[in-house]
């Protein structure tokens, strides 16, 4: 599947809308950013969260840079046959990262059927 970098970019920004305003209220100095690829140019991973969880906090001191949530799109892409898919791998990786913000870990995540 192929996808301009702004119409990805406002796919990302329309399924943030929707997640449930309880996930997304509680979000506190955390930016959501979209890239090509990860890193090591690789299109295993489709997002990441970069920063420290909720749970880690007592070691956040004032004036931190933003955590942010990378949202990958070519790895995206390469996933999805059509839209419909695409934006529920994008919802996924969305409710998948915010939860590590939340401090829930990959093992948890997989017992709930968000990884």
């Amino acid at each position: 599947m192929e996808m301009d970098p702004a119409t990805f970019e406002g796919l990302v920004v329309d399924e943030l809308d929707r997640l449930p305003d309880d996930m997304v209220d509680g979000l506190d100095n955390v930016i959501f950013v979209v890239e090509d690829r990860p890193e090591d140019g690789s299109l295993d991973l489709l997002g990441l969260y970069d920063g420290w969880a909720l749970t880690e906090r007592e070691r956040y001191g004032m004036g931190e840079l933003p955590d942010r949530i990378i949202v990958y799109r070519e790895s995206h892409l390469a996933t999805a046959d059509d839209e419909e898919a695409l934006r529920d791998e994008v919802h996924t990786t969305l409710v998948h990262e915010i939860a590590h913000f939340y401090g829930i870990d990959d093992e948890r995540l997989h017992e709930l059927g968000w990884a």
